[in-house]
């Protein structure tokens, strides 16, 4: 059977059950792929409020999903959590962040070592009821409508072909969690549940999800909140979050 019509079935089979929109209800899911773990998180942008979160009122990094949600307001919760981003030594992103429409740190475009420096890196963002990934360069030239906006890197998938420097005879293995828009608008958000190499899981975003552009969010401390599942990982503190707000019942 193929997945996604699994995978939409799945779906289709929590939402009925819960009687409530998509993101309110069950909006991640566990699968295996050639013998892999992952869980998926689909958000339609134009029904579901997608949030970056950084620092709490007082400036200081948040640092935990338990934190983001402490910030929500009366009668919201926090029914997804993901990191979204790298970051430095003092939890500050590491290159574009945006948040409620207010630029907080300038985009990164240096070279450099590691995997944000892989170019080309890109954006996610979120803004006038659309989501999207895009490489720098182009998010810097076209500055589409943002309230929310991260950059990370590399690019798993850039405009349906997989990242140049990712090569399906990698053998660097790790646990790695990412973004990607497919072709309807959907974002699905991703983490590998067992390590996996960066072919594998830019396969993943390109091949089965269909998102012609996904963008690498962090490895290794990657992590989810995801109540539905009954998961809330634990990891080191973190930098920028991404999350899904809905309303009480």
């Amino acid at each position: 059977m193929p997945f996604l019509f699994r995978l939409g079935a799945l779906f289709g089979f929590l939402l009925l059950c819960a009687g409530v929109a998509p993101a309110s209800a069950a909006p991640c899911a566990d699968f295996k792929q050639s013998g892999r773990s992952y869980t998926i998180c689909r958000f339609d942008p134009k029904k579901d409020d997608l949030r970056l979160f950084w620092r709490a009122p007082d400036g200081e990094p948040l640092g935990s999903f338990e934190a983001a949600a402490a910030t929500l307001k009366e009668g919201e919760k926090l029914i997804f959590a993901m990191n979204a981003g790298m970051y430095d030594a003092a939890n500050a992103p590491v290159g574009l962040y945006v948040e409620k429409g207010v630029e907080l740190r300038r985009a990164n475009t240096r070279g450099g070592a590691g995997n944000f420096h892989l170019k080309p890196n890109g954006v996610f963002y979120i803004g006038a009821g659309q989501a999207g990934v895009m490489e720098t360069g182009h998010f810097l030239g076209q500055r589409p409508a943002a309230d929310y906006a991260t950059q990370s890197g590399p690019m798993l998938v850039l405009n349906g072909r997989i990242h140049p420097r990712i090569h399906a005879d990698g053998v660097s293995a790790k646990t790695r969690n990412g973004v990607g828009v497919d072709r309807e608008g959907q974002v699905w958000f991703a983490i590998a549940n067992e390590p996996v190499t960066f072919h594998e899981f830019a396969s993943l975003f390109r091949d089965t999800l269909h998102c012609d552009n996904a963008l690498f969010l962090d490895g290794s401390i990657s992590a989810l909140y995801a109540p539905n599942l009954g998961r809330n990982d634990f990891t080191l503190p973190m930098g920028p979050m991404v999350g899904a707000v809905a309303r009480k019942p």
